[in-house]
């Protein structure tokens, strides 16, 4: 029986692991990368490329490796709870060299278009039209398609929502292009934003800037990456037990958590804490 042929669109964790299902299933991947190497957002890169997912210098994941990790492939023992986005992106090429996915990657070969063919209802191929870093086009025939090209690469920037930003003298940009600190020394920094990207920012920014504020319109729950014993916070409060209460006795579940994230900080003395309960951001 002939295997059925599945085209795998991007080569970042998302991509990598449909590439190994694929083979698992016995079935026939080719995966199309558009830039020059594996890992997608976990790739850092010295330029920035417009329509690209972008990370800065300092990102250290807030998911455990434990919890982060792909199930049939545990992260080194030597790799920290938290990783560096350098040490995600060596797991992430251990994973594809173990299970010997690299062959099935085309690098620098963009998907330029994805067509139903014409006897679709009766085939369910399509039709993926590719482009080389040179320019050469060419069509495939799949019997399936994986989209995983991931998200974050068009940043947002409202300004319209920010009445006089036409007369402020100073410099802004998106969390898009921040790469480092360099050249916010000794200013006076307004980060927009507690989310994790906000708030990781922020705190790179502190050690150069004259003064940093955060701005936030409703608060957050502050969770910090150590939780009790020293185990990860994530591994020690997301176990299927935990889960398993929190979807029984939900009011409860979250008395329980936001007092243990208070006993870290008091949110409420902070100006930190939101309307809603921890359960609602999941």
């Amino acid at each position: 029986m002939t295997k059925q042929k599945v085209a795998v669109i991007g080569a970042g964790p998302c991509g990598l692991s449909s590439i190994k299902a694929c083979l698992d299933e016995g079935l026939e991947p080719t995966c199309f990368e558009s830039s020059d190497d594996i890992g997608g957002l976990w790739r850092y890169k010295e330029k920035l490329v417009p329509g690209r997912t972008n990370i800065y210098q300092c990102v250290i994941i807030n998911s455990s490796k434990e919890m982060m990790a792909f199930s049939d492939f545990p992260p080194p023992a030597e790799l920290p709870n938290n990783m560096h986005h350098t040490e995600v992106l060596l797991y992430l090429r251990l994973y594809a060299q173990t299970f010997n996915l690299l062959q099935h990657i085309h690098l620098q070969t963009k998907v330029v278009g994805l067509r139903r063919r014409p006897d679709f209802d009766v085939t369910g191929q399509w039709d993926v039209e590719t482009e080389t870093a040179d320019g050469r086009r060419q069509t495939h025939v799949f019997d399936a398609v994986m989209v995983c090209t991931g998200h974050y690469t068009q940043p947002h920037l409202p300004l319209s929502h920010f009445s006089g930003i036409e007369s402020f003298k100073g410099r802004y940009f998106h969390s898009w292009e921040y790469r480092n600190a360099k050249g916010l020394e000794g200013k006076r920094v307004v980060v927009i934003g507690f989310g994790n990207c906000g708030c990781d920012i922020a705190v790179d920014i502190s050690r150069v800037a004259e003064r940093v504020y955060l701005s936030t319109r409703s608060g957050a729950w502050v969770v910090g990456r150590v939780g009790p014993g020293g185990l990860p916070f994530d591994a020690a409060w997301n176990s299927r037990l935990v889960v398993t209460l929190a979807s029984l006795f939900p009011t409860w579940s979250n008395w329980m958590l936001e007092r243990k994230l208070n006993e870290f900080f008091d949110h409420k003395l902070y100006g930190l804490k939101p309307k809603h309960k921890y359960y609602k951001t999941l």
